[in-house]
C-alpha cells in the first residue's frame, strides 16, 4: 500500500473523456473499470478509491456492528459517511475529476 501525497491528479484528456461513465460505475462495482478498461489510469484511479470505500465500509461497519451500544449508534452514522463518499467518487468519476476521496482517498492499493 503506498500513501500519495496530492489530492487531485491529472490524467490525459483522452483517457477521461472516453473512460468517464466507467469511472462512475466503479462506486458500483469496483471492479468494472478493471475489467472493460484495464489499460485506462482514469478509471483505474477511480476503482482504487472505490476498492478503499468498500474495504472501508466492510471493516468499519464489522468494527462498530462488535463494539455494544456506543458502536451500534455510531453504525447509522458511519454508513451514511460512507455512502455520502460514494456519491462524491460517484459525481467526481462521471464529471471527469480525479480527486482523492477525504480520508480514505490518499491510499493506493491498484497499481
Amino acid at each position: 500500500m503506498k500513501v500519495q501525497p496530492e489530492t487531485t491528479r491529472v490524467f490525459s484528456p483522452e483517457d477521461v473523456e472516453k473512460n468517464k461513465t466507467m469511472a462512475g460505475l466503479a462506486y458500483l462495482l469496483f471492479f468494472l473499470p478493471l475489467i472493460t478498461c484495464p489499460e485506462s489510469q482514469y478509471a483505474k484511479f477511480h476503482a482504487n478509491q472505490s476498492l478503499l470505500l468498500w474495504i472501508t465500509g466492510l471493516v468499519g461497519g464489522f468494527i462498530l456492528g462488535l463494539i455494544p451500544i456506543i458502536g451500534w449508534i455510531l453504525l447509522p452514522f458511519f454508513s451514511i459517511a460512507c455512502l455520502i463518499f460514494g456519491v462524491i467518487g460517484l459525481v467526481n468519476g462521471l464529471n471527469g475529476v480525479a480527486k482523492e476521496l477525504p480520508i480514505i482517498g490518499k491510499f493506493t492499493l491498484l497499481k
